[in-house]
């Protein structure tokens, strides 16, 4: 009997510990947190406005632009010794890894990671994921029939009718080409006839899901997610998870090394991570990273997509020969 009281003293002893640091972590976040981000102006601002709610004290100042845009600001910051930026929310870990392999991130080993598979962050806990983003295929529903093969938006009767998003600007869609060139059903075969059947690569997401909506396109190359929200707000638009398999980006979250206020930056990881923010990607129409958090309706379940894997070790290494060569296929 004893002993049991004493195990349940214990326990709560533990349990007001735990909850005094969290209000300790939560006093200590204050001053200005700069954050970069490649999230969509709308959700970035649900996010932020969430994180500053959750920590009263943090004044955030945040810059919105594709992955591939951000990393030039920053390259460019390095550059001049003026990094202004002290969190980075971005699309894919082809980017973060190549910034960790410079000594460009801070490694954060106490994150609150228990929840969230190992697949799903730097195992040097550099980097974290937020959500699982599947690219995918989509199809106006009014002028296409919809196909289950990455291939089949080559066939000549699709020339010029794929909207198709540029690795040189989306992370997403960076994370899709280096995946799909080391996936053998798909390849660098892929580009190549997109390219032949008078596709160019554009912009982000956002213009090829408009550009499939709107009818201008018949099929796009776009994250699930996108497609999930917009054909929930009526656009005669829908996807396929492809028979050769999907991408997919977890949208990670990251510190700087050189971040001006590291405390402000756990905090913001932290949150990130958090079961609130968990919810919030649910809310704003994305598969939590979480897998306790139910995916909004829409998302076919996890167990029955196949998810492509990529080695971001190899992807880093190997970036800018394929940007090069994707460059040439286009005639960029």
């Amino acid at each position: 009997m004893h002993i049991l009281k004493t195990i349940t003293l214990s326990l709560s002893a533990l349990l007001i510990c735990a909850t005094q640091g969290e209000a300790n972590a939560a006093e200590a976040a204050s001053g200005k947190l700069v954050v970069y981000t490649s999230q969509a102006p709308e959700i970035a601002q649900q996010t932020i406005d969430a994180f500053k709610a959750a920590y009263p004290d943090v004044q955030v100042e945040w810059t919105r632009n594709g992955t591939t845009q951000l990393m030039n600001v920053l390259q460019t910051e390095m550059l001049a010794g003026d990094v202004k930026a002290d969190v980075l929310l971005v699309a894919d870990s082809i980017n973060l890894g190549a910034l960790k392999k410079d000594g460009k991130l801070m490694a954060y080993t106490d994150a609150p990671v228990g929840n969230i598979s190992p697949d799903f962050y730097d195992k040097d806990k550099t980097w974290f994921g937020t959500k699982i983003i599947a690219t995918v295929i989509a199809y106006n529903t009014k002028n296409a029939t919809p196909v289950d093969s990455w291939m089949a938006l080559t066939e000549p009767q699709n020339k010029g009718q794929v909207a198709v998003p540029s690795p040189l600007y989306s992370g997403a869609a960076l994370y899709h080409l280096h995946t799909a060139i080391n996936t053998p059903d798909i390849g660098w075969a892929f580009y190549q006839k997109l390219a032949q059947n008078g596709i160019t690569p554009e912009g982000g997401n956002g213009p090829a899901l408009k550009a499939v909506a709107s009818g201008m396109a018949k099929y796009g190359v776009i994250t699930d997610a996108d497609i999930i929200r917009a054909k929930k707000q009526g656009s005669p638009i829908d996807l396929v998870y492809p028979k050769e398999g999907a991408s997919f980006v977890t949208e990670p979250v990251a510190i700087l090394s050189g971040a001006h206020n590291v405390p402000a930056a756990k905090a913001f990881v932290d949150f990130m991570l958090s079961p609130q923010s968990q919810q919030l990607v649910a809310k704003q129409g994305n598969r939590p990273i979480e897998s306790g958090i139910a995916a909004p309706e829409g998302f076919a379940p996890l167990d029955s997509i196949k998810l492509l894997t990529l080695d971001s070790d190899k992807a880093v290494a190997d970036d800018k020969e394929v940007r090069a060569k994707f460059t040439e296929i286009f005639g960029g």
